[in-house]
C-alpha cells in the first residue's frame, strides 16, 4: 500500500476545516435572513372606528349624523395610537367629514387616544385594543370638549 504524504493530509485537513466553517456561516445567515422575513411578512390588520364629539352643538341623537358644523371639528381633534404601554406614539389618524376613520397597523397591542387630551381639557377615555393580521378591529371613540 502506497502512503499519503504528510504535507497532502496537511492540506486536505485545512481543506475541511475551512469547508466547515463556510458551511457554518452560510447555514446562520440563512436562518437570519429567514427570520427577518418571517418577522416582516405579518399581513397588517387595520382599526376602523367612529369618533363622536360632544361640542357647543346642540342635542344630537345617537344615531343621527353629525351636521355639517359638527363635520368642521373632526379635523381639529385628530386621534392618537400608542404602542401597548401608552407612551410610544405609532400613528396619528383624522375621521374624515362623517366621523369615521380607517387605517393600516401590524399586529399587536395598541391604546387609542384623543390628541391634546390633558393640556386642552379634552375628556376621553384612552382605549386599549388588539390588531391581528388581515382583520378589522373597530373601536368607537367618544370626546367630550368640555365647552358648553
Amino acid at each position: 500500500m502506497k502512503s499519503t504524504p504528510p504535507v497532502v493530509l496537511t492540506l486536505l485537513v485545512k481543506r475541511d476545516n475551512l469547508l466547515r466553517k463556510y458551511l457554518i456561516a452560510g447555514c446562520i445567515f440563512l436562518i437570519v435572513i429567514g427570520c427577518a422575513r418571517s418577522s416582516h411578512s405579518a399581513e397588517p390588520g387595520f382599526l376602523e372606528g367612529h369618533l363622536k364629539i360632544a361640542s357647543l352643538k346642540g342635542v344630537e341623537l345617537a344615531d343621527a349624523r353629525p351636521s355639517k358644523g359638527t363635520a368642521d371639528y373632526y379635523a381639529a381633534y385628530p386621534l392618537l395610537i400608542f404602542g401597548k404601554g401608552g407612551k410610544k406614539k405609532i400613528r396619528q389618524v383624522t375621521a374624515d367629514k362623517d366621523g369615521n376613520y380607517r387605517v393600516s397597523l401590524p399586529p399587536g397591542d395598541y391604546v387609542l387616544d384623543a390628541k391634546g387630551r390633558a393640556p386642552k381639557r379634552i375628556r376621553a377615555k384612552p382605549k386599549k385594543f388588539t390588531v391581528i393580521s388581515n382583520q378589522t378591529v373597530r373601536v368607537d371613540f367618544d370626546l367630550d370638549t368640555g365647552i358648553r
